[in-house]
């Protein structure tokens, strides 16, 4: 997924982001400094990260801008990854703004990039999850995909994922996949028990998730499956563990902590007035 800025829900949710912060006006900005001042503002990353939604400051502070280090580019300590020009009191009413989206999402490229690099070498993928900010799912997805991994599905309208609860309410295993049967988009079961993949198994499941399983049964179980069906792990994975699972032989690794556990990055804005002469 490329960093489409132009998506509607991207620009909704950063018009909802400066209606929020901005409410009836920035009343500090609007006292304080004199409206015909100009200025230049530079975006500097402060820590080593991967730079994700950066493009997003067009929308946030004005056009323009000066986009150094694009979506999914690692940058050092102390890199000016943006510099903007324009009136002093829009980017200083803007800054917090842009800086809370360019932060959270550099934080999720940052440690889905760190997840992929734990498993290099393997043939597992690393997916992100459904598990993101409300409302900020496809910006977050982008910055995952800035990162390296794969994107899951979207929503729940564009696969389907039979997860346990689903397996109850439908009957079991193979109930719940012959009920599936025909669909036009992707199908993946979720199993728990050696009984509920052997049903899985029997039923043509084309894709498994296994969940909650410790490295040694992972591998237990996928050379059981032998081939048979795509493999996906998910459930207790973290960077430190994440490479035991991997050479396990999936071909997918999930983990719900790139988006719902990543730490801002540090970024800030420098600012400097133009001088008149």
């Amino acid at each position: 997924m490329s960093f489409d800025v132009s998506h509607p829900e991207v620009r909704e949710a950063v018009r909802r982001a400066l209606e929020e912060d901005v409410g009836t006006g920035d009343i500090t900005t609007t006292l304080c400094v004199p409206p015909n001042r100009q200025a230049v503002a530079e975006v500097i990353a402060r820590q080593q990260m991967v730079v994700a939604g950066i493009e997003l400051l067009p929308l946030i502070v004005g056009n323009n801008v000066s986009i150094h280090a694009p979506s999914g580019t690692l940058v050092e300590p102390d890199t000016i990854i943006a510099t903007v020009h324009g009136p002093a009191r829009t980017l200083l009413t803007t800054e917090r703004t842009a800086l809370n989206f360019i932060q959270r999402l550099s934080a999720i490229a940052t440690l889905a990039r760190a997840f992929v690099k734990e498993v290099e070498g393997t043939n597992a993928r690393i997916q992100d999850t459904r598990k993101t900010t409300p409302g900020l799912r496809r910006l977050e997805k982008m910055a995952a995909a800035a990162g390296g991994v794969t994107n899951h599905r979207m929503g729940l309208y564009d696969a389907i994922l039979i997860k346990n609860n689903h397996i109850t309410a439908a009957g079991g295993v193979r109930a719940a996949l012959a009920a599936t049967e025909g669909a036009s988009v992707p199908v993946e079961i979720e199993v728990r028990t050696r009984e509920e993949l052997e049903d899985a198994l029997e039923g043509g499941a084309g894709h498994l998730l296994l969940d909650n399983l410790t490295p040694d049964e992972a591998r237990e179980w996928i050379d059981y499956i032998d081939g048979h069906s795509t493999v996906e792990l998910s459930g207790g994975i973290t960077l430190k563990n994440v490479r035991a699972y991997a050479e396990t032989g999936p071909d997918f690794i999930s983990c719900g902590a790139i988006t719902h556990s990543a730490q801002a990055v540090d970024i800030n804005l420098r600012l400097r007035i133009h001088r008149t002469f």
